[in-house]
C-alpha cells in the first residue's frame, strides 16, 4: 500500500503556539480568581477550548459555578487575547525542520493535510507562510467531536481523498495520537510520554522525509 498523505497536527508540531495559550488562559483564569501553571497547562494540549476551560474550573474548583452564557464569555475572551498574541508569529516562528520536510513531501507527490481544532489554523498558516503547502485544513468547524476522538483526522483524510490506512498523522499531544490511532491511520509522536505512538520522535528536527517512508515501509501491509 503506498503512502498518500501526510496529516500535520499544528501547536506542538508546525509551531508553538503553547505558550501563547497558556498567557491568555492564565490571563481569563486569573479574572476569576484561579491561578495555574505551565506544567498543568500541558493537559490542555489537543483539546478543544471549552473542553480546556471545564478542565480549568474544575482545576479551580469551580466547576459548574458558571452558567453556559458565562462559559462562552469567558473562552471567547480568552480567544480573543491570543488571536492579538497571534501578531508576533512569524516566519521565523516555524519549528526546526518543518519546512525542509514539507518542501520533501511536496516533492514526492504526497498530499499534506492539517488536523487542528484551532478555528484559528488558517490565519497561523498564513502569518508562518506555508499555507500554500497545505492541500486541505481540518479545523474545528468541520467537526463536532474533540480529540481524542478520531473525527478530525478522519475529516482530514476525507478532504484529501485518501482513506486513513493510506496516511499517517503527527501529533505532539496524548489525545492527538489516540486521535490518530483510532483513526485507522499510522501514529508519529513527537516529543516525550507518547509511546503509544507507532513512532515517537524527540522533536521535529527529527521529523524527516527519510524518516516517514522508513517508518511506512517497516509498517504497512
Amino acid at each position: 500500500m503506498m503512502l498518500n498523505a501526510v496529516v500535520f497536527d499544528l501547536d506542538g508540531v508546525i509551531t508553538d503556539t503553547a505558550h501563547l495559550h497558556f498567557l491568555a488562559w492564565r490571563a481569563v483564569a486569573q479574572e476569576i480568581d484561579i491561578t495555574f501553571d505551565e506544567v498543568f497547562n500541558e493537559q490542555l494540549k489537543g483539546i478543544s477550548r471549552m473542553d480546556s476551560l471545564q478542565r480549568i474550573l474544575k482545576h479551580g474548583g469551580k466547576a459548574g459555578m458558571f452558567s453556559e452564557e458565562q462559559c462562552l464569555a469567558l473562552a471567547a475572551r480568552k480567544n480573543a487575547l491570543y488571536v492579538q498574541s497571534l501578531a508576533s508569529l512569524t516566519q521565523d516562528s516555524l519549528l526546526p525542520g518543518i519546512r525542509e520536510v514539507l518542501a520533501d513531501i511536496r516533492a514526492a507527490k504526497v498530499k499534506i493535510g492539517l488536523a487542528s481544532v484551532s478555528l484559528n489554523a488558517p490565519g497561523i498558516l498564513h502569518a508562518l507562510g506555508i499555507h500554500q503547502a497545505f492541500d486541505f485544513c481540518a479545523d474545528a468547524s468541520r467537526i463536532h467531536r474533540s480529540k481524542p476522538d478520531p473525527e478530525i483526522f478522519l475529516a482530514a483524510c476525507k478532504g484529501l481523498n485518501v482513506r486513513p490506512e493510506e496516511a499517517i498523522g503527527i501529533e505532539d499531544a496524548a489525545a492527538g495520537v489516540e486521535a490518530i490511532n483510532a483513526a485507522g491511520m499510522l501514529s508519529v509522536g513527537i516529543g516525550p510520554g507518547l509511546d503509544h505512538a507507532g513512532l515517537q520522535l524527540h522533536s521535529t528536527q527529527e521529523l524527516t522525509w527519510e524518516r516517514l517512508t522508513a517508518f511506512w515501509a517497516a509498517r504497512a501491509y
